[in-house]
């Protein structure tokens, strides 16, 4: 058994969904791993990670609406010291998640068809986003 670590920086340009598929499947061909499990974390607290749909933009949209609407940005949370986005980006974090385990199987994370990784920009502005990744695996 062996394990790799590293992690990605991924610029984000507000909110919305940045598919990381290709740099975290590259990574994990780097490792050399045949099988094993794939850890990643993101290292922050108003961005998340997401295994979603990838082949119709309309899902993001759906999902940004729909997150707008049950954490919508307004003033009316007691923690806004980074203005009125920054409450409903933590919200939206808890509700999501910040860590997700794929399976690896020949070299590759297992993922269906249709799904993507992608990590969920919560705050307006542009952000330098980190995820670590982890691989244990032979």
């Amino acid at each position: 058994m062996r394990q790799a670590i590293g992690e990605l920086e991924v610029p984000t340009r507000g909110q919305g969904l940045v598919e990381v598929t290709r740099e975290v499947c590259g990574w994990v061909a780097e490792q050399d791993m045949a099988t094993g499990l794939l850890t990643l974390f993101c290292r922050h607290t108003s961005a998340s990670l997401l295994v979603q749909e990838n082949a119709a933009p309309e899902v993001r949209d759906d999902l940004l609406a729909y997150f707008a609407r049950i954490a919508p940005e307004d003033r009316s949370y007691a923690h806004d010291d980074e203005g009125p986005d920054d409450m409903p980006a933590h919200l939206r974090t808890a509700l999501t998640g910040v860590q997700l385990s794929i399976p690896v199987a020949n070299g590759r994370p297992v993922l269906g068809t249709w799904q993507g990784i992608y990590l969920f920009e919560h705050r307006r502005a542009p952000h330098r986003r980190r995820i670590a990744l982890h691989l244990l695996g032979e």
